[in-house]
């Protein structure tokens, strides 16, 4: 097993934690079930920062693998050129937008606004293991509010298998995900779950910081044991989440009920987070894993089971 069981179990309740409050935020985000030409069609509510870009199909795939590899390029170019202090600026945005949207679904725009801020800067400059996980559960349903309506479920699959292909290869073939991973270990500023492994392990800002993880495309599963910490990236809680949420809105727009649809799709959810559980417990110490390969398999079966079964 990669890390000591209380560990372990703490990482997979709050990734299911995530999964779950993400799927109940967008499931409140749902406006109405209408009809157009025959067809059942889902609306979601604006988001607290406004209309989603008007996109859909191959576009909204094209869009986010964009925004994944601008991304990725940026965090690179950050480190190797120690613009940490951008990198922090950036971090904070990233969290301060996401809970934003997050909190949108059941708050006051400029309450939400104002919570989300309170709680990005509290996160970066005050860090400590309960505000960064708590924070980290709510923040990736403002990335799936702001997403899932622009998906359809044939192009939500097709995310899955390049994101995890993308996984394996950045992990175990050009290495950059270690390169970050590894970054943001030392930074103390994670885009993702984090876990002491002693209880004198405290999330600190360093006081020379080496770089941080500002994005939610970190498809990298942990840090080995050479490390106090365990983490899970933001993209191993951020795609199986979109996915689901997608799978939520298809099965409304085949006919059920949005409170049947959001139960149904947590099979999704649990299926994901078992196959979480199995790559815990077999993966060895001192290796990096990509996670998404692994999730992917997780959802794909859920789909099954709701397809075949439910």
């Amino acid at each position: 097993m990669k890390h000591p069981v209380t560990v372990t179990s703490m990482l997979i309740v709050l990734f299911l934690a995530a999964q779950i409050i993400g799927l109940s935020l967008l499931s409140l985000n749902i406006t109405a079930v209408t009809e157009i030409d025959g067809s059942r069609v889902v609306e979601h509510a604006t988001t607290a920062l406004g209309d989603r870009p008007a996109i859909g199909g191959a576009m909204s795939l094209l869009y986010l693998v964009i925004g994944v590899a601008i991304g990725t390029s940026l965090v690179l170019l950050m480190i190797k050129y120690r613009f940490f202090g951008v990198w922090k600026a950036w971090f904070l945005l990233a969290i301060w937008i996401s809970l934003t949207v997050a909190l949108g679904v059941v708050l006051p725009t400029i309450l939400a606004a104002m919570i989300g801020l309170l709680c990005a800067l509290w996160k970066v400059y005050r860090p400590n293991p309960i505000i960064h996980n708590l924070v980290e559960v709510f923040m990736y349903a403002g990335l799936a509010v702001m997403l899932v309506p622009l998906f359809s479920i044939g192009w939500a699959i097709l995310m899955l298998l390049i994101i995890s292909i993308y996984d394996v290869v950045a992990v175990w073939q050009s290495k950059h995900m270690v390169v970050m991973a590894e970054a943001q270990t030392k930074s103390n500023l994670f885009a993702g779950l984090y876990i002491p492994k002693r209880s004198s392990d405290q999330l600190r800002e360093p006081s020379h910081p080496q770089a941080s993880a500002v994005l939610a495309d970190k498809n990298y599963e942990t840090k080995g044991s050479r490390s106090s910490s365990a983490i899970l990236g933001g993209g191993d809680i951020a795609f199986p989440l979109l996915f689901s949420g997608v799978v939520m809105d298809w099965l409304i727009i085949s006919g059920s009920d949005t409170i049947v649809a959001l139960y149904a799709t947590m099979i999704v959810s649990v299926s994901a987070t078992l196959a979480l559980a199995l790559l815990f417990a077999f993966a060895k110490k001192d290796r990096y894993y990509p996670a998404m390969p692994f999730l992917s398999a997780g959802c794909l079966l859920g789909l099954g089971i709701i397809y075949f079964v439910v």
